[in-house]
């Protein structure tokens, strides 16, 4: 019985694995579409065409206590200084993805 339990629990951690890293991937995935269309003008690679200190590069990103997907999005959504404020042109789950994938690349140093 005891067996029978474990594989039963582990099964169903690897359906909730199967079924949430696909939907992290297509967020991903949706967060550099949301991206290419509506920030690299600015910020080429994570970089900044505008204030050059201001990147999105990890190291900056804690600098500036950016370095969470609330945080990204709390700015993209609300945008500040001469950043533009996107919460009337992105939803917020299009808001959640760009910040996703914002963050996921400065982990990957926008490899």
């Amino acid at each position: 019985m005891k067996k029978l339990l474990i594989g039963l629990l582990l099964t169903v951690a690897m359906l909730i694995g199967a079924i949430t890293q696909p939907a992290l991937a297509e967020e991903i995935g949706n967060g550099a579409r949301i991206f290419e269309v509506n920030c690299a003008g600015c910020h080429p690679k994570g970089g900044n065409i505008i204030r050059r200190g201001k990147t999105l590069k990890l190291g900056a990103l804690k600098k500036y206590k950016m370095d969470s997907i609330e945080a990204i999005a709390s700015i993209v959504a609300n945008g500040k200084n001469p950043m533009t404020a996107f919460k009337d042109r992105l939803t917020e789950k299009e808001i959640n993805e760009v910040a996703a994938y914002v963050l996921a690349q400065a982990e990957k140093d926008w490899k």
